[in-house]
């Protein structure tokens, strides 16, 4: 268990990265459509984030002692 939170973890880390170079594209590309397409990056890696940190909260419950299973 201890394996699988500390891989989602990283995998967090990683597209936290992701996300922070996608914000700063949006920002400061002068190219509209690039500017436009980092929008639209930035929205489905913060929708995957979400989904991600979903996961985390999930195995972090698991993990704890007389947690219940569904």
């Amino acid at each position: 268990m201890r394996r699988e939170l500390m891989a989602l973890h990283a995998e967090r880390a990683e597209l936290e990265q992701r996300l922070a170079r996608a914000e700063q594209e949006r920002l400061y590309l002068t190219d509209p459509s690039a500017a436009a397409a980092a929008q639209g990056e930035e929205a489905a890696l913060l929708s995957e984030l979400d989904r991600l940190m979903t996961r985390i909260r999930a195995a972090e419950y698991r993990s704890q002692p007389g947690a219940r299973t569904w």
